[in-house]
């Protein structure tokens, strides 16, 4: 553990948040969070990923008597926040099953003894009757429950562990709790609410809106093949790729190292120790890409993502939202996009109908799974359609998604959905889409001669529209809820919606089918710089930040991240003072730090 911390401000938190993380203000958000944890009060808090939530913990936890008490729910996420903590000279900790016993000893005496002020554990270990007891007994300033919508069953990432800590405000009655997530809608924001504070706690709500962050979707065929094309384009950039399956990481890997690409498989079949070496290499190689299954990034603060895919559907808009938040949280321009396709959504209802879930959820994620789809297959500015499901409602078009920049050409569909429903029926609402859309475009292959279908009326009525055009409108009628997937060979049936639909029910407007390079439309922002900016001492400040990186054996973003670098080479100061005065600078990396990167600035090293 590291030694007794230095004197830190005790009443006002712009001096500790300078002092301790050399940031000269706070974001908009983080101050009203930060005083009422200081004045003593429960607090729940959404915020969107990158707005600086753990700020709003930390610095309270630096001011207040005691040490408060940190759930994390992923040791990743822990060693992470700890290690970030550390090299800013607060004094952190953590227990956790991945590390020595005696290392777990060490932290919690340091905690007793008055030399911790944060201490970070998961919740089963806090769940403990052993860990109840001894919290009881010690200086505890308050709780703080991260990540907390695992509290909720309409959360997307519903953990039972975490029902445990709705006890806290029995086991310490006076102590503050705070809980803070960024991503939770409205049923999951009163579930927390109820099962965490029994329904009274102050709610802070920041908006969900990441303008940094441009959206695309784009329509799926031939995923990794398209990946692929997409890297060309991003080389030298680091960015997550998304994967529904352990198999398809590997093999999308794969196929990016064939083509030149510095990239690695993640997931939950890797041994411990290649996961961590993996996690490791994306923290310090910074064209790393990784492809991944979705524990991946979860409370990893690197700042210069640069862009998130998505090769298969998410389950959820929070979860879509949560993982592309981890692109552009230095505030720089990032991408976000998702391949999409109506396997996917087929691949993700037939889960839901799969799992052991009650009925009463399953409906939920099925909704859920509705939106996210809507927003796949919007017609309108993606942002605003994603940011009103979370509680936030735009007028104007963003003008940085792919509807916005190019929008979708769009066709009154009425007369083929309704020939499609027919062939449906006609066929009995017992074959999948392939065979379907065979009879639609009057194909005499052996299953259509076979079972007769060339009788049919609707028989060769659909030549006119190719086959790719017939998966699109097949998927936008998925989408809308006229067809549903039953029996294991997916059959196509028409739902109630669709019945009403095909009698006569109104008109119906589709985007047309066509192959759009959205993403390539998307402008690439360049990072404003002043004119007499010098590379060239940014490029020796940013190997000077490698060699303590590699000394350390820690991620290079966490000696100084590549904004403070910037503004160091803007500035070029020449004191310890002065260099107090570059972004993210505080007393503590200014002591440890500054002789050398002072060194650099005035040219000493050459």
């Amino acid at each position: 553990m590291s030694a007794q911390p230095a004197p830190l401000p005790q009443d006002d938190p712009l001096e500790t948040l300078k002092a301790t993380f050399g940031f000269e203000g706070f974001r908009p958000g983080q101050q009203e969070i930060v005083e009422a944890l200081l004045a003593g009060e429960d607090v729940m808090a959404v915020m969107p990923t990158g707005a600086g939530k753990s700020l709003c913990f930390q610095v309270p936890a630096l001011m207040r008597p005691g040490f408060a008490v940190v759930v994390s729910p992923l040791i990743a996420l822990m060693q992470n926040q700890v290690a970030l903590l550390q090299s800013f000279g607060a004094p952190a900790g953590m227990i956790h099953s991945g590390r020595e016993r005696s290392e777990n000893v060490a932290d919690w005496k340091a905690a007793t003894e008055g030399r911790i002020k944060l201490l970070y554990m998961s919740p089963e270990r806090l769940a403990t009757p052993r860990m109840q007891a001894a919290l009881k007994k010690l200086d505890v300033s308050y709780f703080v429950i991260d990540e907390a919508h695992c509290i909720s069953q309409w959360g997307h990432d519903f953990r039972p562990e975490y029902l445990a800590l709705g006890q806290l405000k029995e086991l310490r009655p006076g102590t503050p709790v705070a809980a803070f997530t960024a991503t939770a809608d409205e049923d999951t924001r009163a579930d927390m609410k109820e099962r965490l504070f029994g329904g009274q706690v102050r709610v802070f709500i920041s908006g969900f809106d990441r303008p940094n962050l441009s959206l695309a979707i784009e329509e799926k065929s031939k995923p990794d093949d398209r990946i692929a094309e997409l890297l060309e384009d991003r080389r030298g950039s680091q960015g997550i790729i998304y994967c529904g399956s352990r198999k398809n990481t590997e093999n999308l890997a794969e196929k990016l190292r064939d083509k030149g690409h510095n990239a690695v498989a993640y997931h939950a079949g890797l041994p411990d120790e290649e996961r961590a070496a993996r996690l490791d290499r994306f923290l310090s190689e910074p064209d790393l890409v990784v492809t991944a299954t979705i524990a991946f990034g979860m409370g990893i603060d690197k700042p210069d993502i640069r862009y998130v895919i998505h090769r298969d559907m998410p389950s959820s808009p929070e979860a879509y939202y949560q993982e592309i938040g981890r692109a552009g949280r230095d505030g720089k321009p990032a991408e976000a996009i998702l391949l999409y396709g109506p396997s996917d959504l087929m691949f993700r209802r037939r889960m839901i109908d799969d799992g052991g879930a009650p009925e009463e959820v399953k409906r939920h994620e099925k909704r859920k799974l509705d939106i996210l789809s809507a927003y796949c297959e919007a017609l309108t500015c993606r942002r605003n359609l994603l940011l009103s499901y979370f509680g936030e409602v735009r007028t104007e078009p963003c003008g940085a998604c792919d509807v916005c920049l190019d929008p979708p050409r769009t066709e009154d569909a009425t007369a083929d959905a309704r020939l499609f429903l027919e062939a449906a029926i006609e066929t009995g609402e017992v074959y999948g889409q392939a065979h379907l859309i065979d009879v639609l475009r009057g194909s005499e292959s052996e299953k259509v001669i076979k079972a007769r279908h060339d009788d049919l009326v609707v028989f060769a009525r659909g030549q006119g529209r190719p086959a790719r055009s017939w998966r699109s409108l097949v998927g936008q009628l998925f989408a809308k809820g006229f067809i549903e997937m039953r029996g294991e060979y997916r059959s196509i049936a028409l739902t109630d919606e669709g019945r009403t639909f095909l009698n006569g029910g109104g008109s119906l407007e589709l985007r047309r089918s066509e192959k759009r390079e959205t993403t390539r439309a998307l402008k690439r922002q360049q990072i404003e710089v002043p004119d007499d900016f010098d590379q060239e001492l940014l490029s020796r400040l940013k190997a000077l930040r490698l060699e303590f990186a590699k000394a350390k054996g820690a991620p290079a973003f966490t000696i100084f991240s590549d904004r403070t670098l910037i503004d160091m080479a803007v500035r070029q100061p020449t004191t310890q003072n002065e260099l107090l005065s570059v972004y993210g600078v505080g007393l503590r990396k200014a002591e440890v730090y500054g002789e050398a990167f002072l060194k650099v600035v005035s040219g000493g090293d050459r």
